[in-house]
């Protein structure tokens, strides 16, 4: 399990970071997700070592991490972090060969990922002719070539198509079946809520969200669609715990507090009519995040 516990980064009069505190257990898949300059980045570099926290700590498995133990973490940047005139093949079996393989193990996991993300017929290009995707590709091979005990991957999807999408999904999955606990980064908040067990959100560097969607859903707003030919226009204006979001025809859509009695709508609409439609849904992550980051309101 990586645990991040009261992280705090601050340059100058600037705070990066206050008190960022959240766990990725073995196995599972986290997703980190922000506005940009929130702080993502930043507590993901203070994870690899890369940046030092001005206070709180990191650990794995209940250990503060040694350097050796931080070797055995895969990182993807969101910069490409590769050597542009360097061949792929050359570069993943030297990378692995960095982290303690010999050179027949680097070698032979290097040949295993580029089958594995369909590379193989790029194994001997330099990185800088490959599409942005490939090179994205190439990456993440990076980051998986000495098979690693923590994935950190910031914006691993950017500049994919969906076919590539579906295969790194594929890959992180695997990786999570395997023990390996996962944090990435990324503004495709679909793609976050369909791959993640649990979601982080990160908020001008303080952590105001965590939990599964359901979870972090079933704390927040959500929003009634009530249907009721013939209601007059404003009919649900004032009711206790609503606000109306939109009126067309005869639908009225409201947006629900947590403590916002149900029953009280459903009565109120009755009134002017016959209801055809009273359904309740849960907010998307996009939704939620929206409500978080814009509205300021924590789940």
């Amino acid at each position: 399990m990586l645990e991040v516990i009261e992280l705090t980064k601050r340059y100058g009069d600037i705070t990066a970071l206050e008190k960022v505190s959240f766990t990725v257990r073995s196995g599972e898949l986290f997703g980190f997700v922000g506005s940009n300059g929130a702080g993502k980045t930043t507590a993901m570099r203070i994870m690899l070592g890369v940046l030092a926290q001005d206070a709180g700590r990191v650990r794995f498995d209940g250990n503060v991490i040694t350097p050796e133990v931080r070797a055995r973490f895969g990182y993807m940047p969101e910069e490409r972090g590769l050597y542009p005139k360097m061949k792929v093949l050359d570069q993943l079996t030297y990378l692995a060969q960095l982290h303690g393989r010999s050179a027949n193990a680097a070698h032979t996991a290097a040949e295993h990922w580029l089958a594995r993300l369909d590379l193989r017929e790029r194994r001997h290009d330099e990185v800088q002719k490959l599409s942005l995707g490939n090179q994205q590709r190439v990456q993440l091979a990076a980051a998986l070539v000495h098979e690693p005990t923590v994935l950190v991957l910031d914006e691993p999807f950017s500049g994919l198509d969906p076919v590539a999408v579906d295969m790194m999904s594929g890959v992180l999955r695997e990786q999570a079946a395997a023990g390996v606990p996962i944090v990435f980064s990324s503004h495709q908040l679909d793609l976050v809520e369909r791959l993640c067990d649990r979601v982080g959100i990160i908020r001008n560097g303080q952590m105001v969200a965590t939990g599964t969607v359901e979870e972090l859903s079933a704390g927040a707003v959500s929003q009634l669609r009530v249907v009721v030919p013939g209601a007059p226009a404003g009919w649900a204006r004032g009711l206790d715990g609503t606000r109306v979001l939109s009126e067309q025809d005869s639908t009225t859509l409201l947006e629900l507090e947590p403590d916002a009695d149900e029953q009280a709508v459903l009565r109120a609409a009755m009134e002017h009519g016959p209801v055809t439609e009273f359904s309740k849904h849960r907010l998307s992550l996009a939704e939620l995040f929206r409500h978080v980051v814009t509205e300021g309101s924590a789940a």
